[in-house]
Order: structure tokens, then C-alpha cells, then sequence
């Protein structure tokens, strides 16, 4: 069996191995600290075009970079801003740039060229519309969001599945900012939450040079297509009672399954989600296994009282299970939009494995509800890179400089947060009762305010790391808060979840 994804980790491996100090082919040697930049204000990057210093004409100056296209500017929302949709041009296989060719899709939503620049990316497709990540608006910064590799149009005509790896999204990223430096000059900030974070992380650690800082969210780390580890968290996240009452809801569920199945079938076709590639059996099967994970990641824990108890009637199930889990996830259109998702899953990124031990005698797919499991053609053949998560995270864990991880506490994806240190000026902070929409606005106010100075202060606009500290210190004195308490002491363990 093949093993795709080692060669580009062979300098990060030596680079653990000797204190991280570049050796190798792969990443690019490590430079000295550019000068700090004179500081600014928010304020003042907000100002009108017409207020900055000689501002170009700026789609004049994006049509002169090599291998962007400009396919149309669009309406923004948001004043002081331009919105285009662009296309640059990448190499299929970043190893053989003179081979097939592929445009990825880009938008740019433009302040200033002397403003910041937040490198976003979402870890699928993007729209096109003008939107904002955090970062962008509290930097008031411009936005470069990039479209993943191998969703929407961003594919090769002919495409090579083993062409889908971390190493070759985030030489993606690299050639863009490449591109891109040149016209945008100031501070640069890599962003993305989920698998869009995760996308950031692996470019950061990959290209360290190419952005000055990242802000992460909810971004996981799973060993393995099935990791074990989630299986823990669900069995001790929120309130007891609660979990009892998934897990009654499931038994009860996969116990009628003559009765549901067939009305599963008949609503999901109603709904433009036609179950043909699982099978109504297995696609009702997969949605009750994934019910207390996807619970935990979206809903409020108040709501779970209203889970239907044992015997309820079918119109209830049905309606949980569609409300809570949603029949469109495991439709034939989700499964092949979501394909190159669950092929990076199941080969390389690793997922979660369900907890089917109270549903003994009653699942008939044991141990199949894997990413291997949602992709359209066989992916055994191309093997699981074990490999290439574990030299990421101890990357971060040793090197990562200048990085902010944010997490929700009831949210299963922080099972496998990754690790920092402080003394890297690195960052990781749990929102209290937050899930997978955990973000630096939903901390707490003295906690918001240390990671926003730090956002701020790694672009050039704020005061120096030791006053941040004395200031969110008197701030959490003040609310009479213990500053150990707070995720900014002891930044390696979540807060307790019962």
C-alpha cells in the first residue's frame, strides 16, 4: 500500500528532531525578526482611501500581478471597502509546476494597500459575496478568503486525488501570498475556524515566514480516521442526564427502524436529498450515530429536554433527527460536494469514532461510519498518513509563534485542541458553554481584550506584550476575577465540564 504525504514532512521532522533549526529540503530556512513596524491606530486604517498615502488604483494594480484574473468586482457592504472575485493560477502537483494547471478561486474585500492583510480560508468552497472574518473586522484590515483545493470550480479538469494533501494546500497559500506581498506590504494574519482554521495552522507551520500571525478556531486534532478520543469527551461533556437522554433516543430510534426508514426515504427525497449512494438503511443508521456529537458541537444544551423520550411518536424522531443532524448531510449532492473532505479524513486530516457501544444488537453497519464510508470511490488504496498531524502539532507546541487558538468548552472538536506556549506568545482560550461557534467576541470581556491587544499589537497597531499583560491583569483584579481562572495563565487545560 502506497504512502502519499511523507516527503514534504521531512524537513519538519528534522526540524523537531534539532530544536527545530532549518535543515533539509521542504520548509524555507527560518529568518531573523523583521524590524517592528511603526505603530498605528484602528482608527486610522479606517479612514477613506483618499486619506491614505497614495493609494493605487488598485484594479489596475491587481491586474498587473502574474497569474491573477480578475473575473468581476461586486457590490461590498461594508464602506470604505472594494469586493472582487478573482482566479489565480496554481499548479495541480506543486512538485511538477510545469505540469497541469488548475485556477483557484479568491476574493479580496480592499481597504488599503497600507492596511493589513487577513489570509482567510474556510477548508472548502467560498462564496461570493462580500463577507468579513473576526480578524478582519477588528483589524479593519483587507481579505484574501481562498477557495480549498479541489472544491467548486477550484479543481483540476482531470483530478488527481493524491494531489489533495495539506502540504499542497498550503503551498497553495504560499503562492498567493507571494503573489500578493508585493501590493500588500503591511502585517499579515492567517485566519480560519474549523477545517478552515485547521488549513491555517497547517500553512503557518509549513511557510512559518509567509504571515506574522494566526487566529485559529475550533480547530481540531485527530489521530487516526476513527480517534478514540471523542468518545471519552462524549461520554463526560454537559449534564449526565442529558447524555442519558441521547442515548435512549438512539436505542428507541435504531429499534423502530422498520417504521422511521421507510418515512426517512420519502422525506428526504421531498427535500432534494435523495439517500441512493448509503441507502436509506445505512444514511438513517449513520444520522442516529451522529446525533450526540452533532448535539454537542450546535446545540444549546437547554434544548435537550425537548429530545423525544422512548416511544414518543415517529413525527417526533423524525423531526429530531432532521432538526438536529439534518437528512441533507448524508444525501447524494452533500456526499459529493463534501467528498474532498472526507477523502483528506479518511487519508490524512483523521476524524471521530463513534461511541456504538450501548447500541449492541442494534446498529447493522458496526464500525463503518467513517470518512472512507462518504466518499464516492475507494480510498483504502492510498493509505493513512499518520504522520503529518503529529510533526503539525509538535510544531505548534514548540515553535508556533504568535498564534491565538480559540475553542467552545461543550464543543467535541476541542477533544484534540492544539498545544502552545506562552513563552512563544501563543495563545489558547476555551469559551465557557460555547461549541463550534466559539469565537474571541463570545469571551469573556477581560479575556477579549488580552487576545485583541495581542491581535493588534502582532500587526503594529497596539502597545508592547508586557503592558497587554499589566492591563489585562488589573483588568481581571477589578472583576474579581483570578487571572488563573481565565485561560490566559494556564493555557493548556480546558475548563471543567460538568
Amino acid at each position: 500500500m502506497r504512502k502519499l504525504f511523507r516527503r514534504p514532512f521531512t524537513a519538519l521532522t528534522c526540524a523537531i528532531a534539532v530544536g527545530l533549526q532549518a535543515c533539509g529540503e521542504g520548509l524555507p530556512p527560518e529568518q531573523g525578526e523583521a524590524p517592528p513596524a511603526e505603530a498605528t491606530t484602528v482608527e486610522a486604517l479606517a479612514q477613506p482611501a483618499a486619506a491614505q498615502d497614495a493609494e493605487p488604483d488598485i484594479l489596475v494594480a491587481l491586474q498587473s500581478i502574474p497569474g491573477l484574473t480578475v473575473v468581476r468586482e461586486a457590490p461590498s457592504r461594508f464602506p470604505g471597502t472594494r469586493f472582487f472575485v478573482l482566479t489565480f493560477d496554481q499548479p495541480a502537483d506543486h512538485r511538477n509546476p510545469q505540469g497541469q494547471r488548475f485556477q483557484q478561486r479568491v476574493t479580496l474585500l480592499h481597504r488599503s494597500t497600507t492596511a493589513p492583510m487577513v489570509l482567510a480560508s474556510t477548508g472548502y468552497g467560498i462564496g461570493t459575496s462580500a463577507g468579513q472574518m473576526e480578524p478582519t473586522a477588528i483589524l479593519q484590515s483587507n481579505q484574501l478568503l481562498v477557495e480549498h483545493r479541489f472544491f467548486g470550480p477550484s479543481i483540476p479538469e482531470a483530478a488527481n486525488w493524491e494531489h489533495l494533501d495539506l502540504w499542497q494546500a498550503a503551498a497553495d497559500h504560499h503562492r498567493i501570498v507571494s503573489a500578493f506581498k508585493p501590493l500588500y506590504g503591511a502585517k499579515w494574519v492567517s485566519t480560519g475556524a474549523s477545517k478552515g482554521g485547521m488549513t491555517s495552522v497547517y500553512h503557518r507551520a509549513l511557510y512559518p515566514n509567509d504571515v506574522d500571525a494566526t487566529v485559529a478556531y475550533v480547530a481540531p486534532n485527530s489521530h487516526g480516521p476513527m480517534d478514540p478520543r471523542y468518545v471519552h469527551f462524549l461520554a463526560t461533556v454537559g449534564d449526565a442526564a442529558c447524555r442519558e437522554r441521547i442515548r435512549d433516543f438512539q436505542r428507541d430510534a435504531l429499534s423502530r427502524r422498520d417504521e422511521l426508514v421507510p418515512q426517512v426515504s420519502a422525506d428526504a427525497e421531498a427535500q432534494g436529498a435523495p439517500l441512493d449512494f448509503l441507502g436509506a438503511d445505512k444514511a438513517f443508521e449513520f444520522m442516529v450515530l451522529e446525533l450526540p456529537f452533532v448535539f454537542w458541537q450546535y446545540s444549546n444544551p437547554a434544548t435537550c429536554p425537548s429530545i423525544p423520550a422512548p416511544g414518543a411518536p415517529a413525527e417526533e424522531v423524525l423531526a429530531t433527527l432532521s432538526d438536529v443532524v439534518g437528512y441533507f448531510g448524508f444525501s447524494d449532492p452533500s456526499i459529493q460536494y463534501y467528498a474532498p473532505y472526507y477523502f483528506q479524513a479518511g487519508t490524512q486530516l483523521g476524524s471521530y469514532r463513534s461511541d456504538e457501544r450501548h447500541l449492541r444488537g442494534l446498529v447493522r453497519y458496526p464500525r463503518q461510519y467513517a470518512p472512507a464510508a462518504m466518499v464516492p470511490f475507494p480510498i483504502e488504496p492510498y493509505g493513512f498518513d499518520f504522520w503529518s498531524i503529529p510533526l503539525i502539532e509538535a510544531w505548534v507546541k514548540a515553535r508556533g509563534e504568535r498564534m491565538l487558538f480559540v475553542y467552545g468548552q461543550l464543543d467535541p472538536w476541542s477533544t484534540n485542541a492544539f498545544d502552545v506556549r506562552e513563552r512563544n506568545d501563543a495563545y489558547r482560550f476555551y469559551v465557557q458553554g460555547g461549541n463550534h461557534g466559539a469565537s474571541i467576541s463570545r469571551l469573556p470581556e477581560s479575556v477579549r481584550a488580552f487576545a485583541v491587544e495581542r491581535l493588534t499589537t502582532w500587526v503594529g497597531l497596539q502597545q508592547p506584550a508586557e503592558k497587554g499583560r499589566a492591563v489585562l491583569k488589573a483588568a481581571q483584579l477589578a472583576a474579581g476575577e483570578e487571572p488563573v481562572d481565565t485561560g490566559v495563565v494556564d493555557l493548556r487545560r480546558p475548563p471543567p465540564r460538568e
